[in-house]
C-alpha cells in the first residue's frame, strides 16, 4: 500500500536518493530542503528537478527552524513515516561553523520533534552518524556501547539528535529510530566528501590531501545499499524493550520508550590506500598524493557492527568497494560530461 512519507534534505545526497527510491516505489512523497550553499547549489536544482517530474512529489522549500512552515505542511499531508535527513553536514566544516550546526541539526530536529508530536506519525526515522562513537576505538562499532565522547561538535549535535528523540518517545511514545551512517558515497554524492575531491582533483591531474599519511580505514558504504536498508527500517516500528535493565542500561534500546538505534554500514572497513587504488583503476590514471598529518576531529579507523540490523531487516550493506566507486565515476562522468581518456 502506498504512504505518505516526510523526506527532509530531500536536495541533498542522500536525501534525494531516498525520495527517489519511495517515488519510484508508488509512496507520495513530501520534501522539505532549505537548499543552501554549503555546497554547489547546482547540484541540489539538479537532483531536486529530478523529483519534481514526479506527480506523487511535494516540494517544501524553507529552512526547518521555520516552524509554522513545518507544522503548516504537516496539517496539510498528514505524513505516516518521517525520514529526517536534513543537517549541516561535514565534521572538518564544524570546526570553522559550529552555529550552523546547532541551528540545523539541533533546532531543526526539534521542529520535526515538534510536529510529530503536534501530529503524530507511525514512525520517525532519522539520520545519525558513526561519528558519535569518537573516542570509542572499540571496534567494531557496536549499539550497545558507549558513545558519549564526540569529538567534533557536528558529532556531537547527531548524538543530541538521538537523546532527544528518547526524550520525545519517552515523553509523547512516538516512536524513534536513529540509524548511525558510516561513509556514505557514490553517485550524486557530496562535493566535500572525499571520492569527489579526489575523482575532480585526478581528472584535472592535481594533487590530492591523503590525511594521517592514509594510515586510515573507513567503513565505506554505498548508497543503494544505505536506502535499502533505511527504508526497510521503516516498517520496523520499535517498541519497549522488555529486556532493559536501567542498572546496566543499553544504549540501544530502551525499557522505557519506543526508541532504537542501529548502525548501517558495510561492516568489511576498507583501507583509505585502497580506496584511492580503486578511483585509479576506474579512473585510469595514477593519483598524485599530497600526505598530510590527521586533521582535528578525524578518526583513524571506522567498522560498523551490523549484527543487530541484519536481524531486524533481514539484511545488510555489500556493495564492494570497487563496484561503488565504478558507479560514481560512471556518474560522475555523465553529469559533467566528461569523456573517458
Amino acid at each position: 500500500m502506498s504512504k505518505t512519507v516526510l523526506v527532509t534534505g530531500n536536495a541533498g545526497f542522500i536525501g534525494f536518493h531516498v525520495a527517489m527510491r519511495l517515488l519510484e516505489a508508488g509512496h507520495r512523497v513530501c520534501g522539505i530542503d532549505d537548499l543552501n550553499t554549503y555546497y554547489s547549489i547546482d547540484l541540489k536544482m539538479a537532483r531536486r528537478e529530478r523529483l519534481l517530474r514526479h506527480p506523487f512529489f511535494v516540494d517544501g522549500t524553507f529552512n526547518l527552524v521555520e516552524r509554522d512552515k513545518v507544522f503548516d505542511l504537516f496539517e496539510r499531508h498528514r505524513p505516516e513515516i518521517v525520514i529526517h535527513l536534513a543537517a549541516q553536514a561535514g565534521v572538518r566544516y564544524s570546526l570553522e561553523n559550529p552555529g550552523s550546526y546547532t541551528q540545523s541539526n539541533v533546532e531543526g530536529f526539534l521542529s520535526i520533534l515538534e510536529a510529530c508530536r503536534r501530529y503524530p506519525v507511525k514512525h520517525l526515522v532519522y539520520a545519525s552518524t558513526s561519528s558519535v562513537y569518537g573516542a570509542n576505538v572499540a571496534v567494531p562499532f557496536s549499539e550497545h556501547k558507549m558513545a558519549d565522547h564526540p569529538l567534533t561538535i557536528y558529532a556531537a549535535t547527531k548524538r543530541a539528535n538521538e537523546l532527544m528523540a528518547h526524550s520525545y518517545s519517552h515523553l509523547f511514545r512516538i516512536p524513534t529510530t536513529g540509524l548511525r551512517f558510516f561513509t556514505v558515497y557514490g553517485p550524486w554524492g557530496r562535493p566535500d566528501m572525499a571520492l569527489f575531491k579526489f575523482t575532480e582533483a585526478m581528472l584535472s591531474d592535481k594533487p590530492i590531501d591523503v590525511f594521517n599519511n592514509g594510515d586510515m580505514e573507513r567503513d565505506f558504504t554505498f548508497i543503494d545499499d544505505l536506502v535499502e536498508g533505511l527504508i526497510r527500517v521503516c516498517d520496523v516500528i520499535p517498541g519497549d524493550d522488555p529486556a532493559w535493565n536501567g542498572n546496566a542500561p543499553d544504549g540501544a534500546t530502551s525499557g522505557v520508550a519506543p526508541w532504537r538505534i542501529y548502525n548501517i554500514g558495510n561492516s568489511k572497513p576498507v583501507s583509505l590506500m585502497a580506496f584511492i587504488d580503486a578511483l585509479e583503476t576506474c579512473l585510469g590514471r595514477k593519483a598524485k598524493k599530497n600526505f598530510l598529518p590527521m586533521q582535528q576531529g578525524d578518526v583513524p579507523r571506522t567498522w560498523a557492527d551490523t549484527t543487530d540490523l541484519r536481524h531486524a531487516i533481514g539484511y545488510t550493506p555489500s556493495t564492494p568497494v570497487a563496484e561503488g566507486v565504478q558507479r560514481f565515476v560512471d556518474w560522475y562522468r555523465d553529469f559533467y560530461r566528461i569523456r573517458p581518456d
